[in-house]
């Protein structure tokens, strides 16, 4: 997914693999993650999409604006899982990043520059078919034909 803010921003899907830095695009107010080869192009996750990043992530404390002294947060884990949170509400970012130590993180708040890599998709059991069943389809067992 990517946030309500890049709806008007070219995208695409994440890849395992992917070499990701966090990015802040033209006319929105959002940060997210864009290809390292295409900056471009956001990059959306999904729910469950696990990443690893190149060093410690760092994110922008709230009202940092306001205290131009304060320094980023730091996270001790590299290992994070996307989520969504705050889905009841239009008017907010959902786009998050939960980390092995179990700090949760909007992508928004993310530090620029910085570096993961995707590790792993989320299942899709939707597309997920046994493989008796496929081979049925093959078949043309499932077509309506009793056998």
């Amino acid at each position: 997914m990517c946030d309500y803010s890049l709806h008007y921003i070219a995208s695409r899907p994440a890849e395992i693999g992917d070499k990701l830095v966090t990015m802040e695009f033209a006319n929105t107010v959002t940060r997210g993650f864009a290809s390292v080869e295409d900056p471009m192009t956001a990059v959306c996750l999904r729910p469950g999409t696990e990443l690893v990043f190149d060093t410690a992530p760092e994110y922008r404390r709230p009202f940092t604006q306001w205290l131009p002294r304060s320094r980023p947060g730091k996270i001790a884990s590299a290992v994070a899982r996307f989520r969504q949170t705050n889905l009841d509400r239009r008017d907010t970012h959902h786009d998050a990043l939960e980390f092995a130590d179990g700090t949760t993180v909007l992508l928004t708040r993310l530090c620029l520059g910085q570096r993961a890599t995707v590790l792993q998709l989320p299942a899709d059991l939707q597309k997920t078919t046994p493989p008796d069943k496929q081979q049925r389809a093959l078949d043309g067992a499932d077509l309506g034909r009793v056998s």
